[in-house]
């Protein structure tokens, strides 16, 4: 992801009392607020277990950068649906392990309330993050063609050689082989997902404020 020349603290500005939202970006035509941004980093450090006010200039700029290969992929595969709710509840639940104050239900809603977040707010972003991925990947799994050889190349080339060095005695290449081939194919889904997200970028219209001097176009 391409860093964006922006900083941004996790709690929103105020003045008055009253929360400020502001439009902190554009993409062709759609607007992204403050509030959105600062959920994104929100729902990052919940999901990581992390101080949610640990996030460096970098790392808030790719969260920012995030949200708008997110909008630019939205425009070109609409959900028609919501994540199934099983999924959803599973991905939460998950997600709750990784906190052990959440055991109980009081130290669950205190800490969402840490990360500013409500189980409405985080379930929501849960399943928009499943549904996007599922559209993704039916659009770029037909791509996507694995062969024996591009499987045995790595078994002989890379793993057997990392199992050397950590001194593990050497897996036979058929209990590893749909292991590998779900790694590699992993990898080549990045990789034209990254491809595609670079022509969308090349061909949208990006807005984002210049320091101190307006706009700019991406």
């Amino acid at each position: 992801m391409v860093a964006l020349a922006l900083g941004m603290a996790l709690a929103p500005s105020s003045v008055g009392g009253e929360i400020v939202d502001r439009v902190v970006t554009s993409v062709n035509g759609h607007v992204v607020l403050q509030s959105d941004w600062e959920q994104e980093l929100a729902i990052e450090a919940f999901s990581n277990a992390r101080d949610p006010y640990s996030f460096t200039s970098a790392e808030r700029n790719a969260a920012l950068d995030r949200l708008i290969d997110q909008q630019l992929l939205r425009e070109q595969v609409r959900p028609s649906e919501s994540a199934p709710a099983g999924q959803v509840a599973a991905r939460v639940a998950e997600l709750r392990k990784l906190h052990p104050e959440c055991a109980t239900d009081e130290g669950w809603r205190a800490t969402l309330q840490r990360y500013g977040l409500t189980q409405s707010s985080l379930e929501k972003r849960v399943g928009d993050q499943i549904q996007l991925m599922k559209l993704v990947e039916d659009r770029l799994q037909p791509s996507i063609q694995i062969d024996q050889r591009a499987v045995e190349t790595y078994y002989h080339d890379q793993l057997l050689p990392d199992m050397k060095r950590a001194g593990s005695p050497p897996a036979p290449l058929t209990e590893v082989f749909g292991q590998i081939k779900d790694l590699l194919a992993e990898r080549k889904m990045n990789e034209l997902l990254a491809v595609w997200l670079a022509n969308l970028r090349s061909g949208s219209h990006i807005l984002t404020p210049e320091s101190g001097t307006g706009e700019r176009t991406r």
